[in-house]
């Protein structure tokens, strides 16, 4: 400390002071001593006596007398004072009443004293009368004079001991006047460094205040980015939890077709159970099996509801109690076909009726085939139908068509490797890849066209070889050598499948998924050319191609080329036919009319009004089919109708009213009476555009204001 140093520097300096090299006498002071033995009263020398007896054995002619030797520099009032003790003492009245004693001096020490007190004696003339008591008041007066030479000895002392305390007092006070010069000298210089230490303290709180200014802009530039990816992340969250639940919504329908295809099957086990006159059958383990696995897949389907979603584990187990389903359908068949054979070898008096029924059977599926063959309607008023309709496509079209049938076996074969393999790791692969490829077409919904642009990047970054995050894995097409095929072929089968299953049943559908659809042909021409394969295959009416029966063809295999489902031998019914019939032209529709909004504007689009303009063309250039063509048309025009109108203007409606007058009586023609809905929609459609001279927009067209949701 600045004042701890300052004081040690004083005590220094004191020390090293001339008062301070002093040496003082702790034990008292000796001139009080001195002046002590001055005030004892008188008493005589022990050696008096001799002294006297000594003098008094002098002659009397000497005489008593003392010769002074005092110093002639004895001050003068010491002197005046002894004379004027001669003159008024008389030696008589200074003796004492004490003994005297008369031994002499013991040693030389006491002779030589004595010596020096004669030798120091002033002659005194003393009366005559008494020599003891002349010599007794000498003693006295000698005792008097060295108690006033003390005394004069002391006043010198001690004055000199006062110019020396003085002369320190004031070298004293010089110090202490330069201490406290030096002491003001130094508090300035403090104050000085306080000041300067206020002004540092001043600058370097204005600097940490400007730090923390800085540091406050950054936390809250920093806080606010936080936020911002807070919200981001919320988004991204509700986006994700909107996924989960179109996932889990697109599992629960699946998990309902598992349960409906499952008691469908319990029911083909219930009608197989009747064969109880074939020998050595017995069907009830089968028919109780069947009951427990329609009793598990409902109780999975019940939990499903209660929880909102289907869990993953439910759907593995759903999926598992069909294949098992599927597998004592299969066996109860084998069995059957077994039995049936054991029969006809017991029974061979019945081979004839057997081959008559069948005979019979070949007359039915002829029939049967010469109806769905198209047959030229009968004229309005009994008139003959006009020339020029086809019963066949054009030469072209059907090119075109085997063109694309042959594409589609070629890309089979291409990824047959990936697709036919029994290697756990490939079928990981395989299914990874499948499930990319299809769950972003299942999300895709009218909600907002930024949605639609993520699914969009998400598809195309997977065709493009790149790296996307699917069912917690990260999954390319380059993992497999045949990855990129199959992802093709799937996501084109997956296009073609919502066609016929969500935009049959939500027509507005349609949009969104044609949208993406067609973004994605315009970047990937293979994927088009599978999508119209796939369509092709599932609904030969929008190519149009009406397919005849070949001889040696089955009726399944024929119903199936015309499009229908047989699944068991049973042909689906007529209404669920029509209603995926038109959800796939309803989507083809949507297809040849959008662009994707964010491509090439001055690319023109890879299947555009020009086929929709063709494929309408050819359809009246067709011979029509009872309950199917008045279907196709009503929901081609309705879809694509408004656009066809725009770009062809005065040649649409020529085609229009040629639809009304010579094309619609045709239809008209082969309707049945249990027939009639599908025209007579078809045919208020008609009327309506024409008396108002325009198509309205199809309901649930994508307006420019969705794109900036």
């Amino acid at each position: 400390m600045p004042s701890e140093q300052f004081r040690m520097e004083t005590l220094e300096a004191l020390r090293n002071s001339r008062k301070g090299q002093l040496i003082y006498c702790r034990e008292g002071d000796p001139g009080q001593e001195i002046l002590e033995g001055y005030r004892a009263p008188p008493e005589l020398s022990p050696y008096s006596g001799w002294v006297l007896e000594q003098l008094l054995s002098r002659s009397p002619q000497e005489g008593p007398h003392f010769t002074s030797s005092a110093p002639e520099d004895e001050s003068a009032p010491v002197a005046s004072h002894l004379s004027s003790l001669a003159n008024t003492v008389s030696p008589t009245s200074l003796l004492l009443s004490r003994p005297l004693s008369t031994e002499a001096p013991s040693d030389a020490q006491d002779t030589d004293k004595w010596r020096d007190l004669e030798t120091n004696q002033e002659v005194v003339t003393v009366p005559p009368p008494s020599k003891s008591v002349e010599v007794e008041g000498l003693i006295r007066l000698h005792e008097e004079v060295q108690r006033l030479k003390g005394k004069e000895e002391l006043r010198k002392r001690l004055e000199r001991q006062e110019q020396v305390v003085k002369a320190a007092s004031e070298e004293a006070s010089e110090l202490l006047k330069r201490f406290d010069e030096l002491k003001e000298l130094k508090q300035h210089q403090e104050y000085q460094d306080l000041q300067h230490v206020i002004e540092s303290s001043s600058k370097e709180t204005q600097g940490q205040q400007e730090k923390l200014k800085e540091e406050h802009r950054r936390r809250a530039k920093l806080l606010n980015r936080k936020l911002r990816e807070a919200e981001q992340q919320r988004q991204r969250q509700e986006e994700l939890e909107r996924l989960r639940k179109e996932e889990s919504q697109e599992w629960l329908r699946r998990l309902y077709s598992i349960q409906e295809e499952v008691l469908r099957t319990n029911q083909q086990i219930a009608v197989h159970n009747k064969h109880k006159d074939l020998p050595g059958l017995d069907f009830s383990a089968y028919c109780n099996r069947s009951n427990q696995i329609c009793g598990e897949v409902s109780g999975l389907v019940r939990t499903a509801s209660e929880r909102g979603f289907p869990a993953q584990v439910h759907m593995a187990s759903a999926e598992q109690a069909l294949l098992e389903m599927q597998g004592l359908i299969a066996s109860m068949q084998q069995e059957i076909g077994l039995a049936m054979e054991e029969k006809r070898r017991r029974e061979e008096e019945e081979a004839a009726v057997a081959a008559a029924k069948e005979k019979q059977k070949e007359l039915q599926k002829q029939e049967l085939a010469k109806a769905q063959v198209p047959s030229p309607a009968k004229a309005v008023g009994g008139k003959s139908p006009g020339a020029g309709l086809q019963v066949k496509a054009a030469e072209k079209t059907l090119q075109w068509y085997q063109q694309l049938q042959k594409e589609y076996e070629q890309c089979v074969a291409s990824f047959s490797g990936l697709a036919d393999s029994q290697d756990s790791q490939v079928k990981r692969i395989r299914m990874d890849l499948q499930k990319a490829a299809t769950i972003p077409v299942s999300q895709i919904s009218t909600r907002a066209g930024s949605q639609l642009r993520e699914i969009f990047d998400k598809i195309n970054s997977l065709l493009s070889g790149k790296s996307v995050h699917s069912g917690g894995r990260n999954i390319s097409v380059t993992q497999h050598p045949q990855g990129l095929a199959f992802v093709y072929f799937k996501l084109a089968e997956k296009f073609v499948k919502q066609g016929e299953e969500e935009v049959a049943s939500h027509h507005e559908a349609a949009f969104p998924i044609a949208v993406v659809a067609s973004g994605i042909w315009e970047l990937h021409p293979k994927v088009g050319d599978l999508i119209l394969a796939h369509l092709h295959r599932k609904c030969p009416y929008a190519v149009p191609f009406y397919p005849s029966l070949k001889e040696g063809t089955p009726l399944e295999e024929y119903q199936r080329m015309l499009g229908y489902q047989v699944k068991d031998s049973k042909v689906e019914s007529q209404n669920n036919f029509l209603k995926r019939m038109s959800g796939m032209i309803r989507l083809y529709a949507a297809i040849l009319q959008l662009r994707w909004p964010y491509g090439n504007s001055q690319e023109s689009h890879p299947h555009g009004l020009n086929y929709a303009w063709r494929c309408l063309a050819q359809m009246l250039n067709m011979e029509p089919l009872a309950d199917v063509t008045a279907t196709i048309l009503f929901d081609f025009l309705e879809v694509c109708g408004n656009a066809l109108m725009k770009q062809y203007q005065v040649q649409f409606w020529k085609m229009m009213l040629l639809i009304r007058e010579e094309y619609f009586p045709r239809i008209e023609a082969i309707t049945s009476a249990g027939e009639m809905g599908s025209l007579m929609r078809f045919k208020q459609f008609l009327e309506k555009c024409l008396q108002r001279k325009e198509i309205p927009l199809p309901k649930g067209f994508l307006p420019p204001s969705f794109w900036k949701l």
